[in-house]
């Protein structure tokens, strides 16, 4: 029975534990903030979920593959991403308690003023003029101060490296963008996607699946060439062009406006809404995606980051949010322009080279300055014993590099020698030029998993009769189809119905299907319980299966029965649910 005295949010978190979808982990132990347990239900969800995000960002895309990396990174990889620096919140201490707050949490909560991307002082300046206590023992709160947010850890087991749990997919596939581009075919654009679990040390997580410590993420590195991305989006645009997006940039919030315009993804592009038209086909793929999961689009919005609320690395960003009823809005995804901060940080910190080569239509002939050393004139000027060890370091430098030093400073500083002009011969030469090195762009969509999955649960909850009904799409239900025998009549019956449906089960097995076997209790009660986790189609062997062969087949949403042949079940299941549509 439905506890008509909770809310949206009570009614699926009490539906999940019962049906094995999702519970707080290491309750035995009083549980930690931040931690789910899933379930049979809740991982069969979860991996459909994954599976529709494969098909619209991955499989169905010519040019992204799927890769795999560690979990744990060596601490050089995120001094080089920014992240030790950058990847941090403002908390605040209660000086009484000990307890730690989100600040811009707090301050939003107890005072209602969106402070996101404030700096700690103003932050601790708008505590102290409300005079704002700790909500849960009344005690002063302290200084707001920045936390790193990434989880240490060392590897090897005594006096091991410093790393970290890593926070986000994208940088083990920065890093192995060189190998992938050359083993993909050294072309642009090239996108380059990865699923699996990474792990943020947020202060107070709350909000149920919504903030958690440790969660799966869905993510894409699309590299492209800047100079081409006009015209290669083109030959694209066509699935997603006419999509409709509902927006709100930037502008917008600046002057105040919250309610969102609607504008096509070809809208996006061709009114400079966006910085990168891949920005927008990929902001247009997630739309798809997210509506077909059973959002509706007037429950989906884009919204804008201003300037001081995006991540260091992103020059334009939009948040992907779906309405709930206990949360507001929430974001399920971020579509990040990351340009090419991230691999030119890489190749900085590594000395690899991440460049890609664009060779030209037609060689350039172009006229060039160089810079020819004069041996002789460089020993006379640093001395027999110091010329070996300046010459060799001059050979490692690129002519560009001494030109532009000499027109500059008048000078060029090797091995703390100053080597004047005379030192070198200086001429024009004309060069014919195939190409250029260039470092790729990059745009990403990113998806959060768990969140994903909640609200897929809230959207598809429903009540009938009192009764709970889990109206989730055939591509997202755990199973397809539920198998019942009808238990009544004589013992004799009940054996060959039980060994009948047995059969039908597991011949729907071998066909692909997801089934599930129940004979346990009324008919009306394994109703109701495929109703709850969501089975679309529950077939029963009744009386009248051993007389013609037939079986009740009822639907989930509408309660309607039909009956059918038993060699037909698999066809009219196929027909019903689509699955030539399911990944």
């Amino acid at each position: 029975m439905v506890n008509k005295s909770q809310d949206l949010y009570e009614k699926i978190v009490d539906l999940a534990r019962r049906r094995g979808i999702f519970w707080t982990s290491f309750e035995i132990y009083g549980g930690v903030a931040g931690f789910y347990d899933f379930g049979s239900v809740g991982v069969l969800i979860k991996r459909n979920i994954a599976n529709q995000w494969l098909k619209y960002f991955v499989y169905t895309r010519e040019n992204v593959v799927e890769i795999e990396t560690p979990i744990i990174n060596p601490r050089i990889v995120f001094k080089a991403s920014g992240h030790e620096e950058h990847f941090t919140d403002p908390v605040v201490e209660c000086s009484k308690c000990k307890r730690v707050y989100r600040a811009d949490h707090l301050i939003k909560d107890l005072l209602k003023i969106n402070v996101e991307g404030w700096s700690t002082e103003n932050m601790s300046k708008l505590i102290k003029e409300h005079n704002l206590k700790c909500p849960d023992c009344g005690g002063e709160l302290g200084p707001v101060f920045n936390a790193l947010l990434l989880f240490a850890t060392q590897i090897g087991p005594y006096r091991g490296e410093t790393a970290y749990l890593r926070p986000e997919h994208a940088q083990g596939m920065f890093i192995n963008f060189p190998q992938v581009f050359k083993i993909s075919r050294s072309k642009l654009p090239l996108g380059v996607a990865q699923i699996g679990r990474v792990s943020r040390n947020e202060i107070s997580p709350r909000q149920g699946l919504i903030r958690l410590r440790e969660f799966n993420i869905m993510e894409v590195e699309f590299f492209f060439d800047p100079e081409e991305a006009e015209k290669e989006v083109q030959e694209l645009i066509d699935e997603v062009s006419n999509e409709k997006l509902r927006i709100i940039t930037a502008n917008m919030r600046m002057n105040n406006i919250e309610e969102p315009a609607e504008f096509t993804v070809h809208e996006l592009i061709d009114k400079k809404i966006v910085k990168t038209p891949w920005l927008a086909y990929w902001m247009g793929i997630g739309n798809m995606f997210v509506k077909n999961l059973g959002i509706p689009l007037d429950k989906i919005r884009f919204v804008e980051k201003l300037p001081h609320e995006r991540a260091h690395y992103s020059q334009q960003t939009f948040d992907q949010e779906v309405y709930t009823q206990r949360f507001d809005w929430v974001e399920v995804a971020g579509y990040a322009y990351r340009t090419s901060y991230d691999i030119e940080r890489h190749a900085e910190y590594s000395g690899n080279d991440f460049t890609v080569f664009k060779k030209y239509e037609e060689p350039l002939t172009v006229t060039v300055e160089k810079a020819v050393p004069n041996p002789t004139i460089i020993e006379r000027t640093v001395g027999k014993e110091n010329f070996g060890r300046v010459m060799r370091t001059l050979s490692q430098m690129k002519q560009e590099e001494i030109v532009r030093e000499l027109h500059a400073k008048g000078f060029i500083e090797v091995e703390s020698f100053k080597l004047p002009p005379e030192c070198f011969q200086l001429r024009r030469e004309e060069v014919k030029l195939h190409g250029k090195k260039i470092y790729p762009h990059v745009v990403e969509p990113s998806f959060g998993l768990e969140r994903l999955l909640y609200v897929v649960l809230e959207y598809a909850y429903h009540e009938r009769e009192d009764k709970v009904v889990l109206k989730l799409l055939p591509q997202l239900a755990p199973y397809h189809v539920a198998v019942f025998p009808l238990l009544a009549g004589r013992k004799a019956e009940h054996a060959k119905m039980v060994s009948i449906a047995r059969s039908i089960y597991k011949d729907l097995i071998k066909k692909g299907f997801r089934a599930i076997y129940d004979e346990e209790g009324s008919i009306g009660r394994r109703y109701a319980r495929a109703d709850e986790i969501g089975v679309p189609y529950a077939v029963t062997v009744d009386h009248q299966t051993l007389e013609d062969n037939t079986v009740t087949i009822r639907d989930r949403d509408t309660t309607e029965q039909v009956r059918v042949e038993i060699n037909e079940i698999s066809k009219f299941l196929v027909t019903r649910l689509g699955l030539n549509a399911l990944v």
